[in-house]
């Protein structure tokens, strides 16, 4: 069996992908309060910046920056996942394996993360989070979609406000797959 090793480096910024167990569902958008809060009190106790987020239905793309010397992204993810397990009812489906070890069956064990290398890394994954709700069919623009931060970086200056909007989506490809 192969080991699966993941990349730690203190202070880093990282991609994240974290999913629903069931992808059918669309707990995150039904309890975006709950989420964000697990968020936030993860962010009091464990500080980290996020870059850019998106949260759809059943999927959850981040970026994070970690403090200087710090490289424990898991753990923070472990108790967002905990914090928004705690706070919404048990009506999901918990197989035996998961019953045994006490987790609900609410989020997928694992996420996925990726290590940002560089400026064009870093602006090709903050791009990829802010059209993921255009190629997923949620909205024609990303500024349609009111859980991501998008609407920060158009705030900012950092893009314009119609951004993705004349994206032709016969050209998918040219993102890349990267969730």
């Amino acid at each position: 069996m192969r080991t699966y090793t993941r990349a730690f480096a203190p202070g880093g910024t990282f991609f994240f992908t974290a999913n629903l167990a069931d992808r059918s569902k669309t707990l995150f958008i039904e309890h975006i309060d709950e989420l964000r809060e697990s968020v936030k009190r993860v962010r009091d106790i464990h500080p980290f910046h996020i870059d850019a987020m998106v949260v759809l239905p059943e999927h959850i793309h981040a970026i994070w920056t970690l403090p200087p010397g710090d490289t424990d992204y898991p753990n923070r993810w472990a108790l967002i996942k905990a914090g928004f397990s705690r706070k919404l009812p048990k009506t999901e489906r918990i197989i035996k394996s998961r019953s045994r070890k006490g987790e609900r069956g609410i989020w997928q064990r694992r996420y996925w993360e990726h290590q940002i290398r560089d400026e064009n890394d870093f602006a090709r994954h903050v791009d990829y989070i802010h059209y993921n709700p255009v190629k997923h069919g949620h909205v024609k623009s990303p500024c349609d979609w009111v859980h991501s931060s998008v609407h920060r970086f158009i705030r900012d200056g950092f893009l314009p406000p119609d951004w993705g909007a004349d994206y032709v989506t016969t050209n998918d490809a040219s993102w890349g797959e990267l969730s």
